[in-house]
């Protein structure tokens, strides 16, 4: 199921200008609403998903917006953002369209986010994130660039695909370089374990893919061992229905340059 490897690195922008620990205020970085009632995505280690009970698989992290990104927010957000929720999503009217719906889980900075969309002007794109900096700067792209296909969600992505995106709607759906947890006591944080395949794979199209890509071998190791386990996903064996062309982010090249390799992982959801 390894696509490829290539020396590439790192990717998740918003992991690069993160602090390596959480804050000690966890709400800090939550929206008005969610830090005031006491319940939000980042409360998961408290009440647990509807999945299975878990804690987050994301670090919570400061970041305050530049004046761009201010206005970008202030523009845009209102436009092309959303809060996660417990309402099934109605793709048709917030895209204005009915298209093929491919989800990338962590879209950190928006970097292949906003590239990807642009070039796959067919599909409707939602980027979830939790990192308002990396969203902000993700609108300011698509603002700039007039990418008319890409919405974004604020939140847990497990919470998105459990109550928000129906079951066999999805086209695809992308994890690019999710955080590892490097230490063992940390797996559990892991967001691709086998639970989450089994739920992806419920909300995929049959036919539909799953794109993973990760620079952490061993955390690679995993992840194919869980993708191979789930029953409803199988080896790609006929044409994908969406590219699987990333571009190279900064931190992917700096990467890059000291000799650091990304495996790709790529499964179909098995045709009826």
């Amino acid at each position: 199921m390894v696509e490829d490897v290539r020396d590439n690195g790192r990717v998740n922008d918003a992991d690069q200008e993160a602090p390596e620990t959480p804050r000690k205020d966890p709400t800090a970085d939550l929206p008005e609403s969610s830090a005031e009632s006491g319940t939000s995505s980042s409360s998961e280690e408290s009440r647990g998903s509807r999945l299975y009970p878990r804690v987050t698989s994301f670090r919570s992290r400061r970041g305050s917006l530049t004046d761009p990104q201010q206005d970008a927010w202030d523009r845009m957000w209102p436009k092309i953002g959303a809060e996660v929720s417990d309402e099934l999503l109605d793709t048709t009217a917030w895209f204005g369209r009915e298209a093929p719906l491919i989800i990338e889980i962590g879209s950190g900075t928006g970097t292949a986010t906003a590239a990807m969309a642009k070039a796959e002007p067919h599909v409707n794109l939602i980027a979830v994130e939790v990192y308002r900096p990396g969203l902000a700067q993700l609108l300011q792209l698509v603002d700039r660039n007039d990418i008319p296909n890409v919405r974004v969600l604020r939140g847990d992505a497990v919470e998105v695909l459990e109550h928000m995106v129906a079951p066999e709607s999805l086209t695809g759906v992308r994890v690019f370089f999710p955080d590892p947890w490097p230490k063992a006591r940390h797996h559990k944080r892991r967001l691709l374990q086998g639970p989450t395949f089994a739920l992806i794979a419920s909300r995929l199209k049959p036919g539909g893919v799953l794109h993973v890509a990760t620079d952490h071998a061993e955390y690679a190791e995993a992840i194919a061992e869980a993708g191979n386990a789930e029953p409803l996903l199988t080896e790609l064996d006929w044409e994908s229905p969406m590219t699987h062309e990333r571009p190279v982010t900064k931190f992917e090249d700096k990467a890059h340059k000291v000799g650091s390799s990304i495996t790709e992982l790529i499964w179909g959801k098995i045709k009826s």
